[in-house]
């Protein structure tokens, strides 16, 4: 689609253990051999520095930044009673302030721009999960993470759109180097002729179209993508309502509680419930 990238991986394993500079460079000799334009940048996403210097990378070597792709992520899965401070600590990290950090630092540059009467077309996407959306039991740190992505990227739609930025999240399932070690069997590829489910080229046509100026208007929503579906989520909205002008006694609020349960919508399932 004529975008240059920079590129952005630590190449570590599933768990953020180990790091190599083999993914990233794999993928911008893909890019390269595709005709296109890319460049590495090795540092952490999840520092001040690291985040910043992304930005600067793209600037130093194309002279503008248009689109941000935040996809920071790793897994430590664990059932909460088993899940320990440092394992909830390096998720929230990578995912939250992976997303965070690279988000502020394009967003001073474009605002930058846009106070100097040059506003930009910019777009950001960010990257969420069904753990996210719904709860996915063993996954407590990973969802939470992924929930706070989706409450950040309403924040920056709300208030970057007044500077041309754009910001929406996405949650996909598709084949990565993470999901083929954690979920083996849904990811394996299908027997020949048949449609590829799983192939991540099913997903990356809605990340360049919300990263393009065609995605004008679409800013602050929540999309999931998987194989050959798209879906608009809807999260929380007022539901069934009693409001009585007074206080309630304890017993008063529980029999409240009952009746407007009974008229409320039953809520997806949590991932992995029983």
């Amino acid at each position: 689609e004529g975008a240059r990238v920079v590129v952005n991986d630590l190449g570590v394993g599933p768990g953020g253990d180990g790091g190599s500079a083999g993914p990233a460079r794999r993928v911008v000799e893909e890019i390269a051999a595709g005709g296109g334009e890319a460049v590495v940048h090795d540092g952490d996403i999840a520092t001040t520095e690291g985040a910043a210097s992304l930005v600067t990378t793209a600037l130093d070597a194309f002279g503008r930044l248009d689109t941000l792709v935040n996809n920071a992520g790793f897994l430590r899965d664990r059932m909460l009673v088993n899940l320990d401070e440092d394992d909830w600590d390096a998720v929230m990290r990578v995912h939250l302030k992976g997303h965070f950090l690279p988000l502020k630092h394009a967003a001073a540059h474009w605002r930058g721009e846009a106070k100097a009467g040059r506003t930009p077309v910019a777009r950001v996407i960010n990257t969420s999960s069904g753990a996210g959306l719904l709860g996915s039991v063993g996954q407590g740190n990973y969802a939470a993470a992924k929930a706070g992505i989706v409450a950040l990227t309403l924040v920056a739609a709300a208030e970057l759109i007044r500077y041309g930025v754009h910001v929406n999240a996405l949650a996909p399932a598709a084949r990565t180097r993470m999901t083929e070690q954690t979920f083996a069997a849904t990811m394996a590829a299908p027997g020949e002729g048949e449609f590829d489910a799983m192939a991540p080229g099913n997903v990356s046509p809605l990340v360049v179209w919300l990263g393009s100026a065609a995605s004008d208007g679409v800013t602050g929503r929540v999309f999931e993508a998987e194989a050959g579906r798209i879906t608009v989520m809807e999260g929380w909205r007022p539901g069934p309502t009693d409001d009585r002008g007074a206080r309630r006694s304890p017993a008063e609020a529980g029999e409240t509680v009952r009746r407007l349960l009974a008229d409320a919508e039953v809520p997806q399932r949590v991932y992995g419930a029983s």
